[in-house]
């Protein structure tokens, strides 16, 4: 297969540049502890100095994969639920995975940024912005769950915007940055105490040491 043959499947969505895929409970946000399908896509251009899976930014460092090998692989367990997850996933077109996902049944969510338009037939869409390279506007509207991460106390500021913008049945998190729990659980607290229509997460996958 040629460069550009690759390119043409990449850009159609039927090769997509794989991380790795595996089965596990999810960790945060409104499904945490859902048995669940994760397939992450390499390629990120947000950046995020705290991003805990800097190694999937380089979309050329993983393998142009299969979608249908994927989709294989998906029904050898008994997961109802996939989780599409980066990197930023939106970077890619994700119109024939998810079709081929829905003919077997799954349930499908994202974990995005949302500084891409959106693809594919999507069931859950957890959108959580970073300041560095704002969520389009579309997404706000479509968006089931708003997760803001929190690294310092700025942060409380940009999830109050981000919230304005999202739609009334939206779902709101907090979520504080892995390496800044001990400093932010308790103003998280604080905060959710006096803005109740949110609700914290955390990253329960990191404390069961699983993937």
């Amino acid at each position: 297969m040629t460069e550009i043959e690759q390119q043409e499947l990449l850009d159609k969505g039927i090769l997509l540049p794989l991380m790795e895929e595996f089965y596990s409970l999810q960790g945060e946000g409104h499904h945490t502890g859902r048995a669940s399908y994760f397939i992450r896509i390499g390629g990120c251009d947000v950046g995020c100095h705290w991003c805990d899976v800097k190694e999937s930014w380089n979309a050329k460092l993983h393998p142009p994969t299969e979608v249908d090998k994927i989709v294989e692989n998906v029904v050898k367990y008994k997961a109802n639920t996939v989780v599409i997850t980066g990197g930023e996933p939106l970077m890619w077109n994700l119109d024939y995975i998810t079709k081929e996902l829905k003919k077997r049944n799954i349930t499908i969510h994202i974990e995005t940024s949302g500084s891409h338009p959106i693809s594919g037939d999507l069931d859950w869409i957890c959108l959580s912005p970073k300041k560095q390279s704002l969520p389009l506007e579309p997404i706000y509207k479509v968006a089931n769950e708003l997760k803001v991460i929190i690294h310092n106390s700025s942060d409380f500021k940009f999830a109050v915007e981000q919230a304005e913008k999202v739609s009334d049945s939206c779902n709101l998190y907090l979520q504080p940055e892995w390496s800044q729990m001990e400093k932010m659980v308790p103003k998280i607290v604080d905060f959710i105490l006096e803005n109740p229509e949110w609700q914290a997460s955390m990253q329960t996958h990191k404390y069961m040491n699983i993937p």
